[in-house]
């Protein structure tokens, strides 16, 4: 088992972009190590009121901080070709040697039927995943090779090409998992796993799948990276952590798939109906520090490699500073 690190999940359907930059700087002075910086065209809600590029802001990222970053996550299947992620994720590793990985997922109609395009099932979302990650992989290794690369399958195709701008290494390829055929399949094609806070008897099965998987492809998952995003509401008060979460994120206290629902105000909708009690087991709602401390020592002790946490209130700055005083330095691998 490796080191652990923790970084700041940069909520871009939350925060203006400036603001997040300067929350992402703020969180590294305070002893994080890291971001994860969602991919959204629209917030969950209308209450959360942003939605930036996420391309934008990691470049911005980069130069305002030191630590890793990396999209999580982006579909590379609807609002934008493979190969443009392909694109968009070498010139960052470029530019931030060792620093940007690449954190991909089969997305969420609230952002990607946008363009238009028939929404599928999940399996042919998962399907469309793992071809467009397998075009990403093929276009970093034939670039590096100084080749080009072409492609045919099923829902994408890529004429004969190569990314002209490439790092010395490429990004590591890391893919958001929440089932075990999801968690198999990454353990087999990609570089490691992402996924979100869940009972750890879940996350045990899922990285039981992940093993497997990787075994299948020669691997040892044990070298492999495990991402964790973490959502959790922290105030001065518990009475206002519960209203940070129900205001701000009631999409944390949902407990139904949100993939196929298309509109923030379709959320807000839902959002009434969502109760205080209906966070627990799912999203930790307290004002104890060390509550949240041992909650996220838990998921170290199962094999994390690096854990990004998302306080979801707009306090921010003072989670940020508690938080690097009063749990970062507490927690042990």
């Amino acid at each position: 088992m490796g080191s652990l690190t923790v970084g700041y999940a940069a909520m871009l359907e939350q925060f203006a972009p400036q603001e997040a930059v300067l929350l992402s700087a703020l969180a590294e002075e305070h002893g994080f190590t890291g971001v994860m910086a969602t991919d959204h065209f629209q917030p969950w809600v209308p209450q959360q009121g942003q939605s930036s590029f996420v391309w934008s802001v990691l470049g911005a990222l980069g130069e305002r901080t030191t630590g890793d970053f990396g999209t999580g996550v982006t579909a590379p299947t609807f609002r934008m070709h493979p190969a443009i992620v392909a694109q968009a994720s070498a010139t960052l590793a470029s530019m931030y040697p060792g620093r940007h990985w690449l954190g991909l997922g089969s997305g969420e109609a609230l952002n990607e039927h946008v363009v238009g395009q028939y929404w599928p099932e999940p399996a042919e979302r998962i399907s469309r995943m793992f071809e467009a990650a397998d075009i990403i992989k093929k276009l970093f290794a034939a670039s590096l090779s100084g080749r080009d690369v072409k492609h045919s399958g099923p829902y994408f195709k890529l004429e004969s090409t190569r990314l002209w701008t490439m790092p010395e290494v490429a990004p590591e390829i890391l893919v958001a998992t929440a089932g075990p055929v999801t968690a198999k399949r990454a353990g087999k094609h990609v570089d490691g796993l992402i996924t979100v806070g869940a009972p750890l008897e879940k996350i045990s099965m899922l990285f039981a799948r992940f093993a497997a998987g990787a075994r299948e492809s020669g691997r040892d998952a044990a070298t492999m990276p495990k991402v964790l995003q973490l959502h959790l509401s922290w105030a001065p008060t518990d009475e206002e952590a519960m209203r940070n979460a129900l205001v701000e994120w009631p999409n944390g206290g949902m407990r139904f798939p949100k993939a196929d629902i298309r509109s923030p105000f379709e959320f807000e909708q839902m959002a009434k109906m969502v109760r205080p009690e209906d966070f627990d087991g799912r999203m930790v709602v307290s004002s104890d520090p060390d509550v949240h401390r041992a909650q996220i020592q838990r998921f170290a002790d199962l094999g994390f490699d690096r854990i990004y946490l998302h306080n979801v209130g707009r306090n921010q700055r003072e989670w940020i500073e508690t938080f690097g005083r009063d749990v970062l330095p507490k927690l042990v691998r």
